[in-house]
């Protein structure tokens, strides 16, 4: 770098050349594989996209802060660029397979710059070429973080989506609804079956909700604590819950562990909580005769 070169100097040369060059740095970027994948309306879409980062790689470079993920400019470009990431992602590939295309856009900019550079000294095309650098290698990092925060976020919605599917709200009859519950009821689970709950209690004007545990493998003290908070979520609600599907040995471990369920309406199966939700309902459930019988 020549002795009357400073960085900030240098920065903002740089920040002006990616001013300059904005239109021709975003028709070579539109091509490559990071943005052709996100922006798949039409090519124009992925221009502009490319002009928006540039922009912001320009005003981050008037900044002078070219190692810095925090910088204001890239705030900007930060959803965009965790689109990008996201459909990258969402293709399968990974966050090092992903900064290797942000690496990539490197040598178009790269190219450019030593072209309008041709007059200027062997130091300060050094110093320039190190400044693009440092820029693109932190616009690098910030991709990379926001394809791994893209990742987690995916991560957690499809987390959510498998917790819904895993506990559905089942309208049995007019009035009463019920919750199959199948595996480990944890912390996270027993959020969305009680929101879900609730929120069929409202649609469906159950006056009974039913929690058939038959699929769940033990019952410990945790468990039975978000049993009751259910329950108890359910009466606020107007709603009468039953716990249905306790086994001998899940009653046994209840009893061992001194868990008092005394005020929770339980029943032995689904049928029986069915049974009685209608029978408290007025309806007169009877069974009908054995087969190969005559009706009396």
């Amino acid at each position: 770098m020549a002795d009357d070169d400073t960085a900030d100097e240098v920065a903002k040369e740089l920040g002006g050349f990616l001013e300059r060059r904005r239109e021709q740095i975003a028709q070579r970027w539109a091509d490559a594989p990071l943005f052709r994948t996100a922006f798949t309306v039409s090519r124009d879409e992925a221009v502009e996209a490319c002009k928006a980062v540039v922009d912001a790689l320009a005003d981050v470079a008037r900044s002078g802060r070219l190692e810095d993920v925090q910088a204001p400019g890239f705030g900007a470009v930060r959803d965009q660029l965790g689109r990008m990431a996201a459909s990258r992602t969402r293709a399968g590939f990974s966050s090092s397979h992903i900064a290797g295309e942000v690496a990539g856009l490197r040598e178009p900019a790269t190219a450019l710059l030593r072209a309008e550079l041709e007059e200027a000294s062997v130091e300060h095309t050094e110093a320039c070429l190190l400044a693009l650098t440092v820029l693109m290698g932190t616009l690098r990092l910030v991709v990379m973080e926001t394809s791994v925060s893209a990742g987690e976020e995916l991560i957690a919605r499809q987390r959510l989506q498998l917790l819904e599917v895993a506990t559905p709200v089942i309208k049995l009859w007019e009035g009463i609804v019920a919750v199959p519950l199948i595996g480990t009821l944890d912390s996270a689970r027993s959020q969305v079956v009680m929101e879900s709950l609730l929120e069929a209690i409202v649609d469906q004007r159950a006056r009974y909700a039913i929690l058939d545990i038959t699929g769940v493998p033990t019952v410990d003290s945790l468990v039975a604590q978000h049993l009751m908070k259910t329950v108890a979520a359910a009466r606020l609600m107007g709603a009468e819950c039953i716990v249905s599907g306790i086994r001998p040995a899940i009653a046994q471990t209840i009893v061992h562990l001194g868990i008092d369920l005394g005020t929770i309406i339980t029943r032995a199966g689904l049928a029986d909580a069915l049974a009685y939700a209608l029978t408290e309902q007025g309806i007169v459930v009877s069974q009908g005769p054995a087969q190969g019988g005559s009706p009396r």
